[in-house]
């Protein structure tokens, strides 16, 4: 896992500080020398994208304001430039049925709050390669 983690730039979308701050320092710790960016609304995220063209994986909250998870992901998956980022959605919304919404709406994994972060990184190793 730590080859495929290893340097990923990673894009995070919530609107909480306190879970950005941290899903950040969590993934600073694990020494897969990320590059990290964080934003605070979906709108902040296309914006992100549309000015950095590096990006290699989106952890997106499904509930922000302005414009949710749900939205942002269909806006990004419609866009040809930014189409093929593989997205995980990450919410508090763990009821039956939510996964499968993320999904439809273009997320490629879902893991719902309060995140169970070795879970996580499987996850996100798997959508980086998902030959494996």
């Amino acid at each position: 896992m730590e080859s495929i983690l290893k340097g990923k730039r990673i894009l995070i979308a919530d609107d909480d500080i306190r879970n950005t701050f941290a899903l950040t320092c969590y993934l600073e710790d694990q020494e897969y020398e990320m590059d990290i960016h964080t934003v605070a609304s979906g709108a902040e995220a296309i914006d992100f994208l549309n000015k950095h063209n590096n990006v290699e994986i989106i952890l997106m909250d499904m509930m922000m304001p302005e414009m949710d998870g749900y939205e942002a992901i269909s806006r990004i998956k419609e866009n040809h430039a930014t189409s093929n980022i593989p997205i995980i959605a990450v919410t508090a919304q763990a009821m039956v049925g939510d996964r499968e919404k993320c999904l439809q709406a273009g997320a490629a994994d879902y893991v719902s709050k309060p995140l169970d972060m070795a879970v996580l990184l499987d996850k996100m190793a798997s959508v980086l390669n998902p030959s494996e």
